[in-house]
């Protein structure tokens, strides 16, 4: 005996079979038995069951979490972005396994004073524990009470080369379950660029691929999650952008888990498309002492933003997280200055004008 599920065909032994669907899309059943002197005809709508069934099939295994695979799949990322980002610079990552008290733990691999690279992290963590901190209960309070899980891949490059932006990757699986009730679940992520000298072709090449990246799920998600982005990373007390921005979301779980994670990884595995062409491009190009003072002096937007409004510092931080890793997003030298402008119409000057207000980098 086979089972109908959605086919429009289905036969059993002995007792009967579908017909074909009629033209106006219904079937028909017509159960025969050898000892029968009669057939039995019962009509019903194809295409509802097929409907409700599939509904049922989408929703019945696209909606457990997997945080074992999510895990496994995270820490290729960070092996396979190490290896690529080794090749470039000619040095190797430092590795450093730590532990958490509470739970969890993580792999920090790190790089300082390379041939490229200034300073930079591609960090992997897996935190939990029993009560959440204020920072991750502050927009969901229903989540008190609950144990977590968090786990996720972040990495940010500062490379030596003022012509060389900055570059942040973020990709995470959050989780708090409690007994007799039902898991709450998301995705989070994003990558975003932060040039200190702007170049449209690198702006247009980065946001393209974060385009593509997400183009599978829906086409309004890219413009969805651009907007998120500028809106996360814009430095309030600045009144200003801390770069030309990327994509950014989280609390994402409306695709129900297999697709969720599908769009998490494409994100994930897309940032070597989206910086390793621009760091290569920019790496060698000439630069001088003015340059590396002003790429001194906007890195202290990078630490202000970091400190003052990042929801992943905080988090980190509040957790009880690893201070050092958490940290490891800060540049190694900064630069203040009072009251500071750049020379109108000089190449400092185009970053604000010309590249700092958000735009569509890919309009025509």
């Amino acid at each position: 005996m086979q089972f109908f599920y959605w086919r429009s065909t289905f036969t059993t032994t002995d007792t009967g079979r579908w017909d074909k669907p009629n033209d106006d899309g219904r079937s028909t059943i017509v159960a025969n038995a050898s000892n029968a002197r009669y057939a039995l005809s019962i009509t019903i709508f194809r295409i509802s069951v097929q409907s409700s069934f599939a509904f049922f099939l989408s929703h019945s295994h696209m909606t457990t979490p997997n945080p074992a695979a999510v895990k496994a799949w995270l820490l290729d990322l960070q092996a396979r972005i190490v290896q690529a980002l080794e090749g470039v610079d000619g040095n190797a990552f430092l590795r450093d396994t730590w532990e958490r008290a509470e739970g969890g733990g993580g792999v920090s691999r790190l790089i300082e004073q390379g041939n490229v690279i200034e300073r930079g992290g591609v960090n992997f963590s897996h935190v939990r524990g029993a009560s959440l901190p204020p920072s991750a209960m502050a927009a969901r309070p229903e989540l008190a009470g609950r144990a977590w899980e968090a786990m996720g891949v972040s990495l940010v490059l500062h490379p030596h080369n003022p012509y060389a932006p900055t570059v942040h990757m973020n990709v995470r699986f959050f989780e708090a379950t409690a007994e007799g009730k039902d898991p709450v679940w998301w995705f989070g992520g994003g990558m975003d660029l932060t040039p200190y000298y702007g170049n449209k072709e690198d702006a247009r090449h980065f946001h393209q691929v974060c385009h593509d990246a997400l183009a599978p799920f829906g086409a309004d998600l890219h413009p969805r999650f651009k907007r998120w982005c500028d809106d996360y990373f814009y430095i309030k007390h600045r009144k200003e952008a801390r770069g030309v921005g990327g994509i950014f979301f989280d609390d994402f779980n409306e695709l129900g888990f297999d697709q969720s994670y599908a769009l998490v990884q494409a994100v994930g595995n897309g940032f070597l498309d989206a910086y390793l062409p621009i760091l290569q491009r920019r790496k060698d190009q000439p630069y001088g002492e003015r340059e590396r003072d002003f790429q001194a002096y906007r890195r202290g937007r990078y630490v202000e933003f970091n400190l003052v409004w990042d929801r992943g510092t905080l988090f980190g931080l509040q957790s009880g997280g690893r201070t050092e890793a958490i940290l490891m997003s800060m540049p190694p030298n900064v630069t203040w200055r009072y009251d500071w402008h750049p020379e109108p119409g000089s190449p400092e000057a185009q970053l604000y004008t010309d590249f700092l207000p958000h735009r569509d980098w890919l309009a025509p």
